[in-house]
This record gives structure tokens, C-alpha cells and sequence, in this order.
């Protein structure tokens, strides 16, 4: 029945589309796509990480989801921590997943990510 996922939306206040851009763009090196002229009037912005999307959609009234999140692999996690660091995201890192290295952090808006690694 279920073929795959497409896509993976978070949600953000109105105006943050800017804000995603910078995180989402520029921080985490996301590729903004455009969205469908039918979806534009609605605000958010869309990103791709190789053939999967994230689109963050703008909610009002906005509650940032603090538990709910996606969650992204990464070769290096240590290389991805000292990155996000030195570019002012704060890092929650977290053993608790055998066989995995990973860490939390925030979007702009509040929203929970996953970043691991998984080792031998």
C-alpha cells in the first residue's frame, strides 16, 4: 500500500520563511525548491536532500513540535556538531540509541531534528 515517503513537513509561524531559509539553506546546506504556483499563496518554502523533500508550512496559530521530529543521517556527526556550533546552533547529544551516535537540535521556530550517525 505505502510506496515510500515523500516528503516530511515542519511547521513555522508566518513571516519565518526567511528564517528557513537561512537554517534550513544556508546552515544545514539544503536545497530550496520551488513550490507549485498553486501552493505559493499559502507562505513556506520547500527544501530537497537528494530525492527527499522537506517543506516547512506556515500554522497559525503556531506551536512548534518539541517531541515530533524527522530525522537526518550524517557521515560525521562530530564534523556536523563543530559546524553547527561555530555557526551558533545549540547541540543536545544524546547515547541512549545503541549502535547510534546522535544529537538534537532546533530549527529557528522551536521544532526538534535529529541528526546520527549510525557505527559499527
Amino acid at each position: 500500500m505505502l510506496k515510500r515517503i515523500d516528503h516530511i513537513q515542519l511547521a513555522a509561524p508566518e513571516g519565518g520563511e526567511e528564517k528557513a531559509r537561512k537554517f534550513f539553506g544556508d546552515i544545514l546546506g539544503m536545497e530550496e525548491m520551488d513550490k507549485p504556483e498553486s501552493l505559493r499563496k499559502n507562505g513556506g518554502v520547500w527544501f530537497s536532500l537528494g530525492v527527499q523533500q522537506l517543506h516547512i508550512g506556515i500554522e497559525e496559530p503556531f506551536t512548534p513540535a518539541r517531541k515530533a521530529h524527522p530525522a537526518f543521517e550524517v557521515d560525521d556527526l562530530q564534523e556536523a556538531v563543530d559546524t553547527l556550533e561555530d555557526r551558533g546552533v545549540t547541540v543536545k547529544k544524546d547515547d541512549r540509541l545503541p549502535g547510534a551516535e546522535r544529537c538534537y537540535i532546533q530549527d529557528p521556530f522551536g521544532n526538534r531534528i535529529e541528526l546520527l550517525e549510525w557505527v559499527d
